[in-house]
């Protein structure tokens, strides 16, 4: 996908350094060692967990992964908020989007952040007549489409289908794709990306 928007909406900005610096130093890691595994510099490091720096997304992704916690752990307030409480709830207003420039369709990313790159799902909205184009995945990697209104289409370099309400398309993502939504209103599926 290409120019694509990543946008977490808040009411209020969580208060993420001192979660960042707590996790870091239970499980032992200088800021060095941190910066190295997650790929956010030093300084950028720093200054997050002092509170003087606002992190992007694909910053707090790094960080995310490098301490081997959910985007909802650090939200919420780090590892141990969440384990008081067997059910992880992410609500709507801290829920990841990816959004097209031009507003034709939006991806809410419903799968948690360790997932990245397994086992991904989303949900998709998209406007009439609507198009989400995709360069080719890793190889063996497949797209499974369940769609909860009319209109949607799958096109692919080997082909394409309609999908009716309520079916499910199963398909190769690692050639170009594309879903178009050739109907009068807006529609929605569920997707998911498996990566083999």
């Amino acid at each position: 996908m290409a120019n694509v928007e990543v946008v977490m909406v808040a009411s209020e900005a969580p208060d993420i350094g001192p979660v960042i610096q707590r996790e870091r130093k239970a499980r032992h890691l200088t800021l060095e060692r941190l910066a190295s595994l997650s790929g956010v510099s030093k300084s950028m490091l720093s200054q997050i967990e002092r509170g003087q720096s606002n992190p992007t997304f694909a910053v707090l992704w790094g960080l995310t992964q490098a301490l081997k916690i959910d985007m909802a752990d650090l939200i919420a307030g780090g590892v141990a908020h969440r384990q008081s409480n067997p059910v992880d709830l992410v609500s709507v207003p801290l829920t990841p989007e990816i959004k097209s420039p031009d507003g034709q369709w939006r991806l809410r990313i419903l799968s948690p952040p360790a997932m990245a790159g397994r086992v991904e799902w989303y949900e998709l909205d998209m406007a009439s007549k609507g198009r989400l184009q995709s360069a080719p995945h890793a190889a063996g990697t497949y797209e499974h489409l369940t769609a909860q209104t009319e209109g949607l289409t799958v096109r692919t370099a080997l082909g394409e289908q309609t999908l009716r309400l309520g079916e499910t398309a199963r398909y190769r993502a690692d050639v170009e794709h594309e879903i178009c939504n050739g109907g009068p209103a807006e529609a929605r599926a569920l997707m998911v990306v498996v990566y083999e």
